[in-house]
C-alpha cells in the first residue's frame, strides 16, 4: 500500500532534529514491509475510530490512519504533543 502524508506531517517532519528524521526514515521502511513489526509498537488510539500510533523511539511517535488502498501519516513528533493533536 502507498503512504500519503498530511501537510501537518510534512511540516512536523521538517522541524524534527536530523537524528530523529533518520530514525523515522528507517522505521518507515519497516512499516512498509510489515506494519506489525515489533519495534514499531503500533497500537490503536483510544477515542478515535481509525487512528493509530507507532513509535520511532521512546520519546517520538507518529500517527496514521489505515484506508482501503493507502496509509495516511497524520502527525509526527514528541509523544505528548502528537497524542494531544493526533
Amino acid at each position: 500500500m502507498r503512504i500519503v502524508h498530511t501537510d501537518l506531517f510534512k511540516n512536523d517532519y521538517k522541524n524534527l532534529p536530523k537524528t530523529i528524521q533518520e530514525k523515522f526514515d528507517k522505521k518507515v521502511l519497516l512499516f512498509a514491509e510489515n506494519i506489525r513489526h515489533p519495534s514499531l509498537r503500533v497500537k490503536k488510539m483510544k477515542g478515535h475510530k481509525n487512528r493509530w500510533e507507532a513509535s520511532i523511539d521512546m520519546f517520538y511517535r507518529f500517527t496514521f490512519e489505515i484506508h482501503e488502498d493507502y496509509y495516511l501519516f497524520r502527525r509526527i513528533g514528541p509523544h505528548d504533543d502528537v497524542l494531544k493533536k493526533p
